[in-house]
């Protein structure tokens, strides 16, 4: 059975191995596939393996050997899902691979805002501890996050293991969840309206899926409930904030910080606003990609793929 690997340098770069995957048929990985070459190298394939190379109709219309997809993310709008259900063609995921990689890189985020690091270390390597006139000095303030107010947009996986480390700071937290009865609680996480959020939070943890009902649910309007110390963390996904609207903001000291993971487009362009906004912190939607997320991802994909050859598919999407 032939196995066709789209885009395989983001999971592995070099440092795991596909050996899992390679067990199941013959398999051939490209790092990468720009949209001209992806016919000719599924061609003939049974089994395509994608993380972001487009798999649509087009495609589709071109590899009548194609049997099955497996997306090599959680998210799985590369792939025309009404058209594989017309098709046959098994479409699988992998849920919940990052969840602690990703939490942890929500206060990554939340840590450089509050302590620094980074530019205290760079001003003590640059001479200026050993010139100061004190033993102690800060090059920006420092703050506590002990008594703030954590609210986290989303409680899934990711949402609650963020709302575990918040309460081991000391923090107080709420969230919102369409799920969850306003004012009913988790241990001690309490569930408020989302309009409350964005009005009582000190920082603010976007952890929801993209939907039409959050696409841009960090707007003009919502940041303007906001307190003008408060910081917003997205490691969810790029478009559930108006960039222009957050720029906007940061560069008017309408809100004190951001950090994000996570674009609207991917690379962005040169003059996406948020790259030279005001005390806005990026890093490229690297949230996920820790080696033990990456081997747990590798694993799962093979065994999506075992599962299915025997007839008893696992983490299958379908259209809705």
């Amino acid at each position: 059975m032939k196995i066709v690997v789209l885009d395989g340098y983001t999971l592995n770069p070099g440092d795991i191995s596909w050996e899992g995957v390679q067990k199941c048929g013959d398999l051939t990985v490209h790092e990468r596939t720009p949209k001209n070459k992806t016919v000719e190298r599924v061609l003939g394939a049974q089994i395509a393996l994608t993380n972001k190379v487009l798999l649509m109709k087009p495609e589709l219309d071109a590899l009548p050997d194609l049997k099955y997809i497996g997306v090599l993310a959680t998210g799985y709008n590369v792939v025309d899902l009404q058209e594989c259900a017309r098709r046959g063609i098994t479409v699988t995921n992998i849920p919940s691979y990052s969840t602690y990689s990703v939490a942890q890189t929500t206060f990554a985020h939340i840590l450089n805002i509050a302590n620094n690091v980074a530019g205290h270390s760079a001003s003590a390597r640059g001479r200026g501890w050993c010139e100061s006139k004190d033993f102690s000095y800060c090059v920006s303030p420092l703050t506590e996050l002990f008594g703030l107010k954590l609210g986290i947009v989303g409680y899934g996986q990711i949402g609650k293991i963020v709302a575990k480390i918040a309460e081991a700071f000391g923090m107080e937290v709420c969230a919102y969840a369409p799920s969850r009865q306003v004012g009913s609680r988790d241990s001690g996480v309490k569930f408020e309206t989302l309009e409350k959020l964005f009005k009582c939070a000190d920082i603010l943890s976007l952890n929801c899926p993209l939907t039409e009902g959050t696409r841009h649910m960090v707007n003009k309007k919502t940041l303007a409930l906001m307190k003008p110390s408060a910081w917003i963390i997205n490691t969810g996904r790029g478009p559930l904030i108006d960039e222009d609207a957050l720029a906007e903001a940061l560069n008017a000291g309408r809100i004190a910080a951001a950090g994000v993971d996570v674009l609207s487009t991917e690379p962005p362009s040169c003059d996406n606003p948020l790259l030279s906004a005001k005390n806005c912190y990026i890093t490229p939607h690297n949230s996920w990609a820790s080696v033990a997320a990456r081997k747990r991802l590798m694993g799962v994909a093979a065994d999506n793929i075992k599962a299915w050859q025997k007839g008893q598919p696992i983490n299958v999407v379908v259209a809705k």
